[in-house]
């Protein structure tokens, strides 16, 4: 990632969490542990179904008295929803502030430049009260910003950054195998330990319990995760289909279709090769398993 570039992810929304009982209420849903979550970390985590299949995923940072999360904006809505079931009586607030906050990435090698900076996944400054952070996801991914909406090209001048296209950070993600489009498209259709959270610093298998907890412990505990979410790539043809064949062998099914594109894959399967093309309907394509995967 370039270091003069910077990338405005408007496609990304902000809830804001807070009150007394914030910490608590989240620690109760969320994959990961919110106590890693200061003034000086940040972290990623999901919300899953009850038997562990994905509905939402974010990254949360602390603000003020509360927490941010950092979501993509289409599922803002149903995240802000499904929050407000759990609530009940919590003492909590749930404030959509995608119009007032907008999320910006910037490389790491900016990053770095930051006084008091660490090269660590998660690491969390401020500047102009504004948090700044290493993707707790992967390094390579750079760092992100939420600041106010009226101060962001002030921002951008002062750092001597420059607005890119936003598909060149996301072609990077997809690249890296990093799902960060579309992902309404996997809910409910994929376990969250299958979309590599664990290896993306998203679950914390030593927290108490959680919504999907069980099932998710279960697969990790048994070493049942025969499946993982990888991006895949369309080298003839167009996607029309899900089916994912080798030899007439299903190995995968493709979950989300559009510009960078994700499937579900038997990895473990005998007919499952990296190296290999294969049919999807009509289409070949080419599986991409990211080498932080074993």
């Amino acid at each position: 990632m370039n270091i003069k570039k910077f990338y405005i992810l408007e496609d990304r929304g902000i809830l804001f969490v807070n009150g007394v009982a914030a910490k608590e209420f989240l620690q109760n849903l969320i994959t990961n542990d919110i106590d890693k979550v200061n003034e000086t970390n940040s972290c990623f985590a999901s919300l899953l179904t009850p038997q562990g299949k994905y509905l939402f995923d974010f990254l949360i940072i602390k603000h003020k008295n509360g927490y941010f999360l950092d979501c993509e904006k289409s599922q803002i809505e149903n995240l802000f929803n499904q929050l407000d079931l759990y609530k009940l009586r919590s003492k909590i607030e749930i404030i959509n502030l995608s119009n007032e906050f907008v999320v910006g990435a910037l490389s790491n090698d900016k990053f770095l430049e930051f006084e008091g900076t660490k090269n660590l996944p998660g690491f969390t400054i401020k500047y102009r009260e504004d948090p700044i952070f290493l993707d707790p996801r992967k390094k390579e991914l750079g760092a992100r910003i939420i600041v106010n909406l009226e101060k962001l090209y002030l921002s951008l001048k002062k750092l001597d950054l420059k607005v890119s296209n936003i598909d060149e950070y996301y072609k990077f993600s997809h690249e890296v195998g990093i799902a960060q489009k579309n992902t309404d498209q996997l809910r409910n259709k994929i376990f969250g330990i299958e979309c590599n959270f664990e290896e993306l610093n998203g679950i914390d298998f030593k927290k108490g319990c959680y919504v999907g907890q069980e099932n998710t412990a279960r697969i990790k505990l048994k070493n049942k995760l025969s499946k993982r979410l990888f991006p895949i790539q369309l080298i003839k043809g167009e996607l029309k289909d899900d089916i994912i064949k080798y030899n007439d062998y299903e190995i995968g099914k493709v979950l989300i279709k559009n510009k960078f594109p994700f499937a579900s894959i038997k990895y473990l399967n005998e007919n499952f090769d990296e190296k290999n093309e294969f049919n999807c309907g009509s289409a070949i394509i080419k599986v991409i398993k990211p080498s932080w995967i074993k």
